[in-house]
């Protein structure tokens, strides 16, 4: 147990998912998972430990950016020795080619900050994927023929953003899709030797302001959750 999970040892187990919303938590681990339980529920970030095909899996909520997730994250690796931490989640798209919808994986995660900052000093750390995370995914999205993109994100510290020149920056140089935590995840599975990978579900578009409903979000997520397991145990 520790200061804000409040799960027992043993109850976690090696493989976590990370959605930001503890309720799409509970979703995907009653849609997804077997023989589920309630492993943690201390301020109400839900998480839930099952079985996926017959593979142990935590799906713990991280809250909504990096601040938060790093606090989870921390305590899943130090006190719980989670070892593949996999976000799923929902990110703006940035891009032409990027339709509401599809998913992406992150293979970077370009950022501002983070709470690692203070770490790196005038460093600028690269935060990136674990390549066999990666390449599992991509191999999982295409067999299920799921409209998937490969390349780099950006992690911002803002939901309600007033720089749309940065933005326009962003979108020239490529970047597919805005989130708010992959970055920070990054840097810790770096810092701590584990894997890690973001995969997202594109829900909003910043250049045409298409949106899904939130009734549509958890239905259109299915596929992203499945990419994540079975880039998981590939």
């Amino acid at each position: 147990m520790t200061v804000h999970i409040g799960a027992k040892p043993g109850d976690i187990a090696e493989t976590v998912l990370l959605p930001g919303d503890p309720y799409r938590a509970r979703w995907a681990a009653e849609t997804f998972l077997t023989d589920v339980r309630l492993v943690n529920e201390v301020r109400g970030m839900l998480g839930f430990t099952g079985t996926w095909k017959g593979n142990r899996v935590t799906i713990q909520g991280s809250g909504m950016g990096m601040p938060s997730l790093s606090i989870y994250v921390n305590e899943l690796i130090r006190d719980y020795d989670a070892k593949t931490l996999i976000r799923i989640g929902s990110c703006g798209g940035m891009q032409d080619a990027v339709k509401v919808r599809d998913v992406i994986l992150a293979m970077t995660a370009t950022t501002m900050s983070t709470p690692s900052l203070g770490i790196f000093r005038e460093l600028n750390f690269a935060p990136s994927a674990d390549w066999s995370l990666l390449r599992a995914a991509a191999a999982a999205a295409e067999a299920r023929g799921t409209p998937t993109h490969v390349g780099g994100i950006y992690s911002s510290d803002t939901f309600y953003d007033e720089r749309p020149d940065l933005n326009t920056e962003m979108t020239r140089h490529g970047i597919l899709g805005v989130e708010m935590e992959a970055a920070e995840l990054y840097i810790l599975a770096a810092r701590y030797r584990r894997r890690a990978l973001a995969v997202l579900t594109v829900s909003d578009h910043l250049l045409t302001g298409e949106a899904l409903p939130s009734d549509q979000r958890e239905t259109s997520f299915g596929d992203m959750v499945e990419i994540a397991l079975e880039a998981a145990f590939a």
